[in-house]
């Protein structure tokens, strides 16, 4: 009893502590950190009372929005990509960025996540006046976390950040979503590219604007230029991530940072080069039709799901399927009907 009791009050001090949406909205277009952060809070929220505030702060700041330069970063385990995460985005801000780094986990409501630790791992970058590192939403649905980093990265455009680093945490699905939501996308990969992409999947090399060959230095810089090559070759092969772009390939030692300042050049080259023909707005306005139609379906889903009198008859359904006393089509249909005659 004491408990519960110690947990109104703490709720009760927790909303009193929450700053309103005009504040929040004047703190984010200030580039007040505390605010962007607990705007990016509600904003992962699942609480409806959480929701419309977050809808509201969105829609004040959709003019502040859109001029930051958008990359993806993935990576191969064991590539160094907290090290070059953190070299690149200390190089960028080094040269008058402000950078945003967040992290898209498909799978972070199952295993946590690691961008937690990977934040720690980046100490420098996190303490820099000009960055701001973001842990991941936990979300178990992909139309979750769709819209959910979707709209930090508009947050963080509108709080002034010119570069947000979206980190993919998972892989495979992860790396589609990001490929989405971002301009240019970045894979991050060790020596050794014959035997690396015999467990890669063709579709991940096909979405990616550039290869980066980690830990060339030392030793190890002979074999990193070599795998470049390698991957040059490769990708020559495969279908271009973007059109009038052709995808590219070379190495960096992030420890070291050797070869950081390339990555900026290459992405520098990208964005002058599809900004010219046009693509760049074109991929722009083809991914916010995909944020409508991905945040379509993920309302519908969970309209659909919480409707009390599908949550109850649900059970039912899939006994009857289990036994086989019904096909998967027909309970779909009798699962509908029960729907629309609700509405």
């Amino acid at each position: 009893m004491w408990k519960q009791l110690m947990s109104k009050e703490r709720k009760k001090v927790l909303r009193k502590q929450e700053r309103s949406a005009e504040e929040i909205i004047a703190g984010v277009k200030a580039g007040i950190r505390s605010d962007l952060a607990q705007a990016i809070t509600l904003v992962e929220s699942n609480a409806e009372r959480h929701f419309q505030k977050s809808q509201t702060i969105l829609q004040e700041i959709m003019n502040a929005t859109g001029k930051s330069v958008r990359i993806g970063i993935s990576g191969v385990p064991g590539a160094g990509k907290s090290t070059f995460i953190e070299a690149f985005g200390l190089y960028l801000c080094g040269i008058g960025k402000k950078v945003a780094v967040l992290a898209v986990d498909p799978s972070s409501s199952k295993t946590g996540g690691s961008i937690l630790g990977d934040k720690t791992r980046m100490e420098q970058l996190a303490r820099h006046p000009q960055a701001f590192i973001r842990p991941s939403p936990s979300s178990g649905t992909l139309g979750g976390v769709h819209r959910k980093t979707r709209e930090s990265i508009l947050l963080c455009e509108a709080a002034g950040y010119d570069v947000i680093l979206v980190e993919t945490v998972g892989v495979g699905q992860s790396e589609a979503i990001v490929r989405d939501m971002v301009d240019f996308f970045l894979l991050l990969v060790l020596t050794g590219a014959g035997d690396e992409l015999q467990g890669m999947k063709k579709g991940i090399m096909e979405l990616v604007d550039a290869v980066v060959v980690n830990k060339a230095d030392g030793d190890n810089k002979a074999k990193a230029m070599k795998t470049a090559e390698e991957y040059k070759q490769i990708l020559h092969f495969l279908q271009a991530a973007t059109k009038g772009w052709e995808t590219q390939a070379f190495t960096c030692s992030a420890l070291h940072n050797v070869g950081i300042d390339k990555t900026w050049d290459v992405i520098t080259d990208f964005l002058e080069t599809t900004k010219a023909s046009e693509e760049f707005y074109e991929r722009r306005n083809e991914q916010k039709k995909t944020w409508l139609y991905t945040s379509l379906k993920h309302q519908l889903e969970m309209l659909f799901f919480h409707n009390s009198s599908i949550k109850k008859q649900l059970p039912e359904i899939e006994k009857q399927i289990k036994e086989d006393q019904v096909s998967v089509s027909i309970a779909v249909n009798q699962l509908m009907e029960m729907y629309k005659k609700e509405q």
